[in-house]
């Protein structure tokens, strides 16, 4: 399974049905699960750890050292978890001692060019469409999805079962179960269409939909509508998950766009 015009590190540790295919270069203290194949002109670096049956496509490099000019040539990893397909010549670079690895979780689907930086932590079932470019420490939950070419800021978060629009420039956290869009990258209503395809009920849907009306449209500043949620609506697993997610907020959350809307970083 392994092509003979390939290079692996006799330290390198590959499950026995590995397939390599060749020009493909696989460095020391790299781990690679069964059932996983790797394409031709591959370069997976040291610290990588890449779970079962993952495809990895021409191209792809993993593990490169983190593009931070902090980083000191500290032992860190690229964690790649089981059934998720890297596409053609995509980058993902190592950690730092800030969190120590890159993450990124099960059955992901991380489409062709894009660019996954240091510390970054991906949830399971992920999509990055085409060409999106994700800098350092940004987190994704579960289930999200970025449309193509969408460009994220450092230390972004951004929440489960969203949805963001093509060609957005993300600089705000992204609460979960939402729709992102326009621009500048605003709440777009609640992702009931992504959520309807995950089994999500009706009435889960809509519960979803009265929480984010208090957030967005009753006039309540953010914290205001926080505590109306802890008051008056019955605690369930998805209110609390977006009522933490937002008081955790470290760059703040989209705003609702109007017709009025200007981005803050370039209006004068």
């Amino acid at each position: 399974m392994i092509h003979p015009h390939t290079y692996i590190h006799p330290n390198a540790k590959l499950a026995t049905n590995v397939k390599v295919d060749p020009f493909t270069v696989i460095h020391q203290n790299v781990e690679i699960g069964e059932g996983t194949w790797i394409g031709s002109n591959v370069t997976i670096m040291e610290g990588a750890r890449i779970g079962k049956n993952c495809r990895i496509f021409p191209g792809a490099v993993i593990a490169a050292i983190p593009q931070d000019l902090k980083f000191g040539g500290e032992d860190t990893l690229v964690e790649i978890g089981d059934n998720t397909t890297i596409r053609e010549f995509v980058t993902i670079n190592r950690g730092t001692n800030d969190r120590g690895k890159t993450k990124v979780g099960s059955n992901c689907l991380i489409m062709a060019y894009s660019h996954i930086a240091h510390d970054c932590m991906i949830g399971n079932n992920c999509i990055m469409s085409n060409n999106t470019q994700i800098a350092g420490h940004v987190e994704m939950g579960d289930w999200a999805i970025l449309g193509g070419m969408c460009a994220v800021h450092q230390f972004v978060k951004i929440g489960a079962h969203s949805f963001v629009s093509g060609g957005s420039l993300v600089g705000k956290d992204i609460p979960p179960f939402i729709k992102a869009g326009r621009q500048p990258l605003s709440y777009s209503g609640v992702n009931s269409v992504g959520l309807k395809r995950r089994g999500f009920t009706v009435d889960k849907i809509n519960h979803l939909l009265d929480i984010y009306r208090i957030i967005y449209n009753k006039g309540m500043n953010t914290s205001q509508a926080l505590e109306f949620l802890e008051e008056e609506f019955p605690a369930t697993d998805e209110r609390d998950e977006i009522v933490t997610f937002i008081r955790e907020s470290g760059r703040g959350i989209i705003k609702r766009w109007s017709k009025n809307s200007v981005d803050e970083d370039i209006a004068d």
